[in-house]
């Protein structure tokens, strides 16, 4: 079959005839194309022939079958903006689940997908512990065949006559604890003009988090023509219930209010928790988290938290605005100290972009760059440049604040966030011149709203590990926490799409400290072969090695519990392996696995941390049935005395030549 030529696009801006034009000025519009592509082709009936959409109403513009030379040769018309091939688009909200293997990028869910394994959730019931939730959210309304509330649900509606607060069949349960957040507020003498009677989500992020991990199937997404496609949750299917813990601005989430959820989620049956929440790290007595955690695994309930945004040093900024840039149009770059306004008397002003240092006259039309302090308000910053009249904006942190980690943020305008190391190559490039996500901010000069929006941190990521749990729960409803998280763990990757090694923010090449155990891989999840589970003793032999007693201990557990004086922090059945004390002899550390599999014969493979031997003790494991388990051992011996100094990394993987059962090690002398 003879090959056809391809479509393009011809662009013109927009049209003169206005918002509103009449049935006259389309035609005129649809004519003026055809005459246009018809003084290229011969005549407006070959024209007529090749353009098969007119943009006729808003968008200025039609799409033709044109050659190449044509298509080159239209480009120089001065009416025309641009031309260019009519390329291929998948439909997509966030490339969440095609990037974790659940859809492929055209929507379609393989029949392999875990969606498919797991029916989408169906019936597995999350629990989000966050901010409340925006019951009135597509995201929550009931699915065609959805049944009925499971029978495992203990919960209520805790509903508020004023606030019209309603439940279904998908969002079946909501509540709200402020007692503790009442109490911090008495306590530092503040008073509050907030609704604390209700669970109604006024910030946004727990319904962003819960409709991350559990949100229905949401079609015609988008954020400001960003990311269009279908929203859609982890466990699309799962039904939800959300506990309001978190309150103000900041969205403040006491202990007690954090417990308080915690203990209600257990009581009311569900399978998962979801927590985007936390705060500096403590005893494990003395967090919120870690015992509401403890009291809802021995329930069998998966709990997934966040672990915060303070890590290592991330990559460049993400900005989410409104308009990019044109991508073939260049704008001159003023830095913010060239920018001072002449009344302004101290320059640092103008380079952390202050409001008023700036002159609009040196701004007008060009990139701004501006420096972060310790004190910025980049969204102020941002505010400031375009009422400046800047085109974008380039934010780069100054020393003091160096190269500490960011996350997306959402500016008014386009705008790129640099840390020290990357903003340095910009200021030394303006030196040399004599130049000197769409989404809402909720800032009071920010009049934009979406029902859709656009976040990221460990407060999103968490969610999605809650989603896939839901649907782990679905497929295996007999696993333990463990044995969930032991099969998320083993079988994530630490290759990126390229298949090359994951980096980190300098393209290095990232360590387990950057990735943890990888980037999980859902569809291996459901089928890992081996697990490393624990039990409740595991835990509290754990707590005994990390110094608790058995007074504490039965308090904690209310039953007599003797501590193994064998047992060390090491050998927690934990999916990885830390030594953090090698010594100038050697360490030795046990786990057990459990095949949750086929019967096999498991192999171990060692990549071996540099400037250590590692020897594993059997290195063969034979399973003959579900649920039978194997125990071996890891000897480290140090190939130098007193080294190596630092933290070095390997692996340990398991394998029958199906499944792959790895495991990042972490070496210390």
């Amino acid at each position: 079959m003879e090959t056809e030529l391809p479509p393009y696009i011809v662009y013109m801006g927009t049209h003169s005839h206005g918002v509103n034009p009449t049935s006259d000025d389309l035609e005129k519009a649809t004519k003026s194309h055809h005459t246009l592509l018809g003084s290229y082709l011969g005549s407006e009936e070959k024209a007529k022939d090749a353009i098969f959409y007119s943009y006729n109403r808003h968008i200025n513009g039609f799409a033709a079958i044109l050659d190449d030379i044509e298509a080159q040769e239209i480009q120089k018309h001065p009416n025309v903006v641009s031309v260019f091939l009519s390329k291929e688009l998948k439909l997509h909200t966030t490339h969440s689940w095609e990037f974790l293997g659940l859809e492929r990028n055209s929507g379609r869910v393989p029949s392999k997908s875990i969606w498919t394994k797991a029916r989408f959730g169906e019936d597995v019931i999350i629990a989000n512990l966050d901010s409340g939730v925006w019951p009135e959210s597509t995201s929550f309304s009931e699915y065609e065949g959805i049944g009925p509330i499971p029978s495992k649900w203990r919960g209520i509606w805790q509903s508020v006559v004023k606030d019209k607060v309603r439940c279904n069949r998908k969002l079946i349960g909501a509540r709200y604890f402020n007692k503790g957040y009442i109490a911090l507020l008495k306590s530092i003498n503040i008073s509050t003009s907030e609704n604390l009677f209700t669970s109604r989500d006024i910030s946004g992020h727990g319904t962003h988090t819960l409709s991350t991990a559990a949100g229905s199937f949401v079609s015609g997404v988008n954020i400001f023509g960003n990311g269009n496609g279908t929203a859609k949750g982890g466990s699309p299917k799962a039904r939800v219930a959300a506990y309001r813990v978190c309150w103000g601005e900041g969205n403040s989430c006491t202990e007690a209010d954090t417990l308080a959820g915690f203990e209600a989620a257990i009581s009311d049956g569900v399978d998962v928790i979801s927590a985007s929440i936390g705060g500096r790290p403590s005893e494990y007595f003395k967090e919120s988290i870690s015992i509401g955690s403890f009291h809802a695994v021995m329930k069998n309930i998966v709990v997934i938290a966040s672990a915060g945004n303070d890590g290592s040093n991330s990559n460049t900024g993400l900005s989410l605005s409104l308009g990019g840039l044109p991508s073939q149009k260049f704008y001159p770059l003023i830095y913010g100290l060239d920018a001072k306004a002449a009344k302004v008397k101290d320059p640092l002003k103008a380079q952390l972009c202050e409001t008023e240092s700036l002159d609009p006259k040196k701004v007008k039309g060009k990139i701004l760059v501006c420096l972060v302090g310790d004190e910025s308000f980049t969204l102020d910053q941002g505010q400031e440049a375009l009422l400046a009249g800047a085109v974008g904006m380039i934010l780069v942190n100054n020393v003091s604040v160096g190269n500490h980690g960011f996350t997306a943020e959402l500016h008014v305008l386009p705008t790129s966030h640099l840390n020290v190391t990357q903003g340095n190559y910009v200021l030394e490039y303006l030196k040399t011149t004599n130049e000197s996500a769409p989404a809402t901010t909720d800032l009071e000069f920010d009049k934009r709203r979406v029902k859709y929006n656009a976040a990221s941190g460990t407060s999103m990521s968490c969610p999605h590990v809650s989603g896939i749990v839901g649907l782990l729960k679905n497929i295996h409803p007999d696993w333990s926490p463990a044995a969930i998280h032991s099969a998320i763990m083993t079988t994530a990757k630490v290759q990126d799409n390229n298949k090359g090694p994951l980096l980190d923010w300098n393209m290095t090449k990232a360590t387990p400290f950057e990735y943890g155990s990888g980037h999980i891989q859902p569809n291996r999840a459901m089928d890992p072969g081996l697990v490393y589970d624990r039990t409740v003793n595991d835990y509290l032999n754990f707590l005994c090695a990390h110094g608790y007693n058995k007074t504490s201990l039965q308090l904690f557990y209310n039953k007599p519990f003797k501590c193994s004086k064998s047992f060390t922090l090491a050998n927690l059945n934990y999916p990885s392996i830390t030594v953090t004390d090698l010594s100038s002899k050697s360490v030795t550390v046990t786990r057990i696995v459990k095949n949750v599999g086929s019967p096999g014969t498991y192999k171990a493979y060692v990549k071996a941390p540099i400037g250590v031997y590692v020897y594993v003790k059997p290195t063969i494991l034979e399973f003959t049935k579900v649920g039978e388990e194997k125990k071996f051992e890891v000897l480290f011996k140090p190939k130098f005395v007193g080294k190596p100094k630092d933290y070095v990394f390997g692996q340990l993987k398991w394998s029958d030549g199906k499944h792959y059962v790895r495991s990042p090690i972490v070496v210390k002398y």
